[in-house]
């Protein structure tokens, strides 16, 4: 049988609603992989070339939710950490994508900490569509539909309404408030910090935290699903110079990323600006 070309256009595309559904009882099935790993402890080592440490459970999930989404979906394309993501180039033709961080926190999972998570999202033309967040040893699972809204295990979500940044609770990690970075004054904000980037975006999204940022270049499959997760919840959701995200892009990555709600979002980017010379 010829393999499905990605490109073809499909008359009866899923919809968003059945695409989470789809993810949802991934995102969940991979957490039972996740934990049964966790618990007798997994193998892990370094992945060279600057990209840090992966383990069995990462792969074995990833094989997971490769095998069990396109057999659902086998005209989607494919974008995951761990699956040579750069090379495969047939992703860029599809309607939709698979981005996927099958373990986002690694190193938390390889020390112990139960703060990692699966990040599943579906993009359409450079967007979200529908979106997983699953922290299988916290019993949290965050999901958003694009103008559905954002849930956590069933209680709809809503940003801050923070409006100052003077005492705002960021989640970042130090290096990016360091002075360096801030042209115009480092913001007076109490920093905050979580190993998950994913976990990160859809915190704020909970408005358990009124922003977080990133100034690094930062992957594809880290942030997709959660930037829908807070857009959904009303946070605004950028690169580091207040552009909107788009994803699925041929190196699949963002230079940094800042969501908060929009007066936060506002202050802090005039912040990261250069003064202007004389």
């Amino acid at each position: 049988m010829p393999e499905p070309d990605p490109a073809a256009p499909s008359s009866a595309a899923p919809s968003a609603t059945a695409d989470l559904a789809l993810l949802t009882a991934a995102a969940l099935a991979a957490g039972q992989i996740a934990r049964r790993h966790f618990e007798r402890g997994a193998r892990s080592w370094d992945k060279g070339c600057g990209q840090g440490p992966v383990t069995e459970a990462d792969l074995e999930v990833n094989d997971y939710l490769h095998d069990h989404l396109l057999g659902a979906r086998p005209g989607y394309g494919w974008l995951s950490e761990e699956s040579a993501p750069l090379e495969n180039t047939a992703r860029l033709r599809a309607e939709a994508v698979f981005v996927i961080d099958p373990i986002d926190g690694t190193r938390a999972f390889i020390d112990g900490q139960k703060s990692f998570a699966h990040a599943l999202a579906v993009v359409r033309g450079g967007v979200p569509v529908a979106a997983v967040v699953h922290l299988p040893l916290m019993d949290l699972t965050y999901v958003a539909t694009l103008g559905g809204g954002a849930w956590l295990n069933r209680q709809r979500l809503a940003a801050s309404a923070r409006t100052r940044l003077d005492g705002a609770r960021v989640l970042a990690a130090r290096p990016a408030l360091e002075a360096r970075h801030w042209p115009q004054g480092v913001p007076p904000v109490t920093r905050h910090f979580r190993p998950s980037l994913a976990w990160r975006l859809a915190l704020v999204g909970e408005g358990a935290f009124d922003a977080m940022l990133t100034l690094r270049d930062t992957w594809d499959w880290d942030i997709a699903a959660a930037a829908l997760i807070a857009t959904e919840a009303g946070a605004r959701v950028s690169d580091r110079q207040g552009r909107p995200l788009r994803f699925n892009s041929r190196d699949a990555r963002s230079p940094g990323v800042l969501a908060a709600p929009e007066r936060l979002h506002q202050g802090l980017l005039y912040a990261l600006q250069p003064r202007p010379r004389d």
